[in-house]
């Protein structure tokens, strides 16, 4: 089995040059984690996901505390937002780079992509390159141990 067998074919993606405003947008709308940043030619050219949305929304001093269970509250720091000229930035200035699989990769290869770089989802590209598809780590699993049922006991 490869990755075909499993991706969602749907895939929502936003162009590098839309804002950081507009990925948060689409997330929303979506309900998705991870958003694939395409080229002109539907190439993918890096991703956003809600961890770096959600990182504009931290303090600070997260960054360099070890351990935040001691902090039961971030205070008013709760009710900030970014301000309007972070969230009119391009998305590749804020985008992560694209991890990608070929669209015959099987289904091993592809979770120990996943593992090795702590992706929950990643992007699926065809031979030329472009955007078909996303598969996640509970598609492969699930379709790794749907093969298990025809295992004879």
């Amino acid at each position: 089995m490869n990755v075909t067998s499993c991706m969602k074919r749907n895939v929502v993606s936003i162009h590098a040059n839309a804002t950081i405003l507009e990925a948060a947008k689409i997330i929303v709308k979506k309900h998705i984690g991870l958003l694939p940043v395409v080229d002109d030619d539907e190439k993918p050219v890096g991703v956003i996901g809600m961890r770096d949305l959600l990182t504009l929304e931290l303090p600070d001093f997260v960054s360099f505390v070890a351990d935040v269970d001691f902090v039961h509250d971030f205070g008013a720091v709760e009710d900030t937002r970014p301000s309007a000229k972070t969230l009119n930035k391009a998305v590749k200035t804020l985008m992560s780079p694209a991890i990608t699989v070929d669209e015959d990769c099987g289904l091993l290869r592809a979770y120990a992509l996943m593992l090795q770089h702590n992706l929950h989802d990643m992007p699926v590209i065809s031979k030329d390159g472009k955007l078909t598809g996303i598969t996640s780590r509970v598609d492969i699993g699930v379709a790794i141990l749907s093969a298990w049922q025809k295992v004879e006991k």
